[in-house]
């Protein structure tokens, strides 16, 4: 079983949690020895109809309900299965990776569903769908108050239902991609922004039919 610690993660200036400012301790009792986690390297990928975000947000970064989070905070440790500890720790690896409108890859940028394509796959070897409309049909549908770490969450950023994805970590924190000219990074669902948009969230078992296909079609 492996520990997530994450101890006193610094805010960016605007509120959001960046590379620089994560410190996080990857605890693992099975061997027991601990390993640092990467603090940068990828991450991203949506189904957007342009690369710019949609024209209805005038700036996320400076939105009101961002201000209570402008300080240190600490999240505390929870025990995550190992396929949810692998699937945080390839997430995490991205953090500060450049959006980019239809990436794929760390090395070009990622989007949205970019980027939870390239963590399911590197982590898990599990091939999903390229966009967040055809990931929201992936899995088993569940609650909000039943989210588990490497579950997707989906939101309404683009006046159309599942236009945007990322991947749960725990606390009430995701991270993402999230628009053109900024980088993989996790927030809160807890800004008002996030809960007026939220979608619904589903779980990707590895035993789920579309992922099986998907899998074998791959390995041909």
């Amino acid at each position: 079983m492996k520990l997530v610690d994450w101890t006193f993660i610094h805010l960016h200036s605007r509120g959001h949690l960046t590379r620089a400012s994560i410190t996080m301790t990857i605890k693992i009792a099975f061997p027991l020895f601990r390993v640092l986690a990467m603090t940068g390297i990828l991450l991203a990928s949506c189904s957007i109809a342009s690369p710019a975000w949609s024209s209805d947000i005038t700036d996320l970064d400076n939105h009101p309900s961002s201000q209570p989070l402008r300080s240190k905070f600490q999240i505390f440790t929870e025990q995550l299965t190992e396929r949810a500890s692998d699937l945080a720790q390839s997430a995490i690896g991205l953090i500060g990776i450049n959006y980019k409108y239809g990436g794929n890859t760390p090395q070009t940028g990622l989007d949205c569903s970019g980027l939870v394509r390239y963590v399911f796959k590197q982590a898990l070897g599990i091939e999903l769908p390229r966009t967040s409309a055809e990931l929201s049909h992936e899995g088993e549908k569940i609650d909000r108050d039943d989210l588990k770490p490497g579950d997707l969450v989906f939101y309404n950023t683009l006046k159309r239902s599942f236009s945007h994805v990322g991947i749960y970590l725990g606390d009430n924190k995701f991270i993402h991609a999230p628009r053109t000219g900024s980088s993989v990074r996790v927030e809160s669902m807890d800004l008002a922004y996030w809960k007026n948009r939220f979608n619904g969230a589903r779980r990707i078992s590895d035993l789920d039919p579309a992922t099986v296909a998907n899998i074998s079609a791959s390995q041909k």
